[in-house]
């Protein structure tokens, strides 16, 4: 028996039974900023001539003009070609004060994710995963909101295993959506969805989706509507109000580093989590852990601008909220929770006040571990 060099936690071989892959099937992914938030740009990819199979049976790519990275990335289009899963284990260095992964992390890996979706799926190489129409016309994808739920924290040395998909929204753009599981178990223990608009990439201006573009990439989403948030009163649909000023804490003066800029010298879209979370007050950062964070992109920011992050606590009907868990993929169960905090944020730029980013936290007393 042939064994691929891979990570020791879940070992792949190539197996006699294996049966060959379609050629990989196309569809676009993104993610980070300009007047909401750029994309992630993927590899395009030769077509599939054999796979590989895990020791939970599923498989994984392996071809003789793949890359390395093809080859030891764990990481597969599902049977259906609608989504692909990709594993990750969580690395010392991307854990915080509370030893287990940061909202960061989290945002970095469904990043990623949703670029290895595209990559394996084999959009262009140039054109931030856009179509070939898109590409011709310079239109790019951008996204206009991200929400992301996190029930519970994966630790150091962790292995989480995330699965994404794309499908339309509507003539004004897509969505992508994320379910995180503990793959040790298979607990859900976190979801995601994002919604994306196209933008010209030269005037910068928003353009409506045309027939040409939604037959490119149609084909290679759900046929069927799937969400992974279901319910009618989920959270991520709740419009966030904008925070009028001043909020009751502040953090003046942000300025983007060096390392927070993306390839297109435009600032990652993870980083205006971590801006958000620094007017955060202190008392709450040390009895409480994250739940939800929302946010809504409205406008780009470059490395020479200073950014003000502005929080004020959001009044909840009866003191309390409620907060959805998973019970499986679609489902949700929930609960009662007094302890529970709600925030609203707002980022501006400091010269002339102009709204970035607006958001909220939802966050949840800490459990004794």
């Amino acid at each position: 028996m042939l064994k691929v060099p891979c990570n020791a936690t879940d070992q792949i071989h190539v197996l006699s039974q294996c049966r060959l892959l379609t050629p990989p099937t196309r569809l676009f992914s993104s993610f980070r900023r300009r007047n909401f938030a750029s994309v992630c740009s993927p590899v395009t990819k030769t077509p599939v001539v054999a796979a590989v199979v895990s020791d939970r049976g599923e498989a994984s790519v392996l071809s003789g003009s793949s890359s390395l990275a093809d080859r030891l990335r764990l990481g597969s289009l599902a049977e259906d070609g609608f989504s692909y899963k990709e594993k990750f284990i969580v690395r010392c260095y991307e854990v915080g004060i509370n030893k287990t992964a940061t909202v960061e992390t989290i945002a970095n890996l469904l990043q990623e994710v949703g670029c290895n979706h595209a990559q394996s799926v084999g959009f262009s190489t140039d054109g931030f995963a856009t179509t070939p129409t898109m590409r011709k016309l310079h239109l790019i994808w951008v996204t206009a909101r991200m929400h992301i739920e996190i029930y519970k924290y994966p630790a150091w040395s962790d292995v989480v295993e995330i699965e994404t998909w794309c499908q339309g929204e509507g003539r004004i753009g897509t969505r992508r959506d994320w379910i995180l599981k503990d793959y040790a178990n298979g607990q859900v223990i976190g979801r995601a969805t994002s919604k994306w608009v196209m933008m010209n990439q030269d005037t910068r201006r928003l353009q409506k989706v045309s027939d040409d573009v939604r037959d490119e990439y149609l084909v290679y989403c759900p046929q069927e509507l799937r969400l992974a948030f279901p319910e009618e009163n989920s959270s991520s649909l709740k419009k966030i109000p904008k925070l009028e000023d001043p909020g009751h804490y502040s953090r003046i003066g942000l300025m983007p580093r060096r390392a927070d800029l993306d390839m297109n010298q435009h600032v990652n879209n993870v980083t205006y989590i971590g801006w958000v979370l620094e007017s955060m007050p202190q008392e709450i950062i040390n009895s409480h852990e994250l739940q939800t964070i929302t946010l809504d992109y409205r406008r780009e920011c470059q490395q020479d601008d200073v950014v003000d992050s502005l929080t004020s606590v959001e009044e909840v009907e009866n003191g309390s909220k409620t907060v959805s868990e998973l019970n499986g993929t679609n489902g949700y169960i929930s609960s009662d929770k007094q302890d529970d905090r709600q925030f609203l944020h707002l980022l501006r730029l400091s010269s002339d006040g102009l709204e970035i980013n607006r958001g909220r936290t939802q966050w949840r007393k800490k459990q004794q571990r």
